[in-house]
């Protein structure tokens, strides 16, 4: 009795383990799905795998997001939904399903990806060395240097080097250090290089907060106190009590509009997610109930940026990316950039994101870092500069100013406070006032954690500890 027992107990156990494990396919097994396909809202989605790990990629824009297989034709993606492939009569994939909603076509069998962008660095052997070399000038507006007498670790840098390069850190684009105005370290990873531009993502609300505080300084706006609803008479909104019409500009800056949309709150009636597809999302978000006072708790809502982004354009009869064009990225040599923003479903893969050089984003680091001030020019109110980075609220746990962030890293038991922008697949403005110091690192981890908080706070700020 008791060996029946244990057998049985061993099957189960066999049983389960199996039923636990991965669903196994071969590299030209998941080949074969490879291809252009059609996406939500009329985009296109490509699907890829990489030769370096035998992982599957569905590629919107510039991002890619690992697809787990679950069984033949039937994979999830990063948030669990569904992606069930079909085939035509001939066993040729088709097209996908998408949420089992969804039917969406493949396109096109014709579709390269280049090499680069699978690896770290091509040609590197396993006993590469990193041989540091200083960023070249470009006449861009950026001083470089070298990293003789910032305190900054080539020891350390070196290390963090071999590491991504390896693949311990997959998917870092480019690290930039600016330390004393001079960008003294520049390095970028796969298909990416300095002229290339990349998604800001969320770090793009801290743009629009410094056009903001332009638009305010050359008279467009009033003043960051004016009530948000009257430049939209235009419209007429649901649930429109007299604690909505109390929103103010600056309740938009510090998210605390009240209004119910908190991204990192699932019970929410306002989601981000639903905004993307909406005809107009400025009708979408002020249509939304109050769930607090304005100038109340702090919420992490994407509506937020959007409403000011188009007050902006409203007060200035500009677009917001042609604002900045005249104004912030004239002054600062900004010349290459790409801004879509149009708040409504042409937007609803790009949320009305900037996309920069790194260089680009280093400068902008910099001006905040120098208080608004780039070659004798105040481009951004010092005053502007000392509200954004002050403490009106607190959202998810953290300070936060007027769309940036206050974040402290700790670096071997130091503690080191920031003032950051950030947007999700680890794209960071990091700027340290007390060390004259600007991080920028840009990566590819979409919906996932991100290394650069361990980048800054492992191989970047240790070198300042006091030893």
């Amino acid at each position: 009795m008791k060996k029946y027992y244990l057998i049985t107990i061993l099957t189960l156990l066999n049983f389960f383990s199996y039923s636990q494990e991965k669903y196994r396919i071969t590299y030209d097994q998941l080949k074969e799905y490879e291809g252009i396909y059609e996406y939500l809202n009329n985009a296109k989605l490509k699907i890829a795998v990489s030769p370096k790990d035998t992982i599957i990629y569905a590629i919107i824009n510039e991002s890619k997001y690992t697809l787990m297989p679950i069984k033949k034709d039937l994979f999830t993606d990063m948030t669990k939904n569904e992606v069930r492939f079909f085939r035509n009569k001939k066993n040729n994939i088709v097209g996908y399903y998408y949420t089992n909603k969804d039917t969406l076509n493949l396109l096109s069998k014709k579709v390269k990806f280049p090499k680069e962008m699978w690896y770290p660095r091509l040609n590197t052997t396993s006993n590469y060395t990193y041989v540091y070399q200083h960023p070249k000038n470009d006449n861009d507006g950026l001083m470089t240097g070298n990293l003789d007498n910032t305190g900054l670790d080539i020891a350390l840098l070196s290390e963090m080097m071999q590491k991504i390069i390896d693949g311990t850190y997959p998917n870092v684009h480019s690290v930039l250090i600016i330390k004393d105005g001079k960008l003294v370290f520049e390095e970028y990873f796969y298909e990416h290089h300095k002229n290339k531009l990349h998604e800001l993502r969320s770090a793009t609300k801290s743009f629009i907060s410094a056009l903001t505080g332009i638009a305010i300084d050359k008279g467009y706006i009033k003043s960051k106190n004016e009530k948000v609803l009257p430049y939209f008479s235009e419209y007429t909104f649901k649930n429109n009590t007299d604690a909505k019409k109390q929103i103010t500009i600056e309740n938009l800056l510090t998210n605390q509009s009240g209004l119910d949309c908190d991204t990192y709150n699932p019970k929410a009636i306002g989601n981000e997610s639903i905004m993307a597809y909406e005809k107009d999302w400025i009708q979408y978000s002020l249509d939304l109930p109050m769930n607090d006072s304005a100038g109340g708790i702090g919420q992490y809502c994407s509506s937020n940026p959007i409403i000011l982004g188009r007050i902006i354009e409203k007060a200035t009869k500009m677009s917001l990316p042609e604002f900045a064009k005249q104004t912030l990225f004239k002054d600062i040599g900004i010349k290459y950039f790409d801004w879509h923003f149009k708040p409504d479903p042409s937007s609803g893969e790009t949320f009305c994101q900037l996309n920069l050089r790194s260089r680009d984003m280093a400068k902008f680091g910099l001006l905040f870092l120098n208080n608004g001030l780039w070659n004798g020019k105040q481009v951004i109110p010092k005053e502007w500069v000392e509200q954004s980075f002050a403490k009106h609220s607190v959202v998810s746990g953290l300070d936060y100013g007027y769309l940036w962030w206050t974040k402290y890293l700790d670096a071997n038991g130091v503690r080191y406070y920031g003032k950051l922008a950030q947007g999700n697949g680890g794209q960071k403005i990091y700027i340290f006032k007390e060390l004259n110091l600007v991080t920028i690192i840009t990566a590819g981890h979409y919906n996932m954690q991100s290394s650069s908080n361990e980048l800054n706070a492992k191989y970047i700020l240790p070198a300042f500890n006091k030893k």
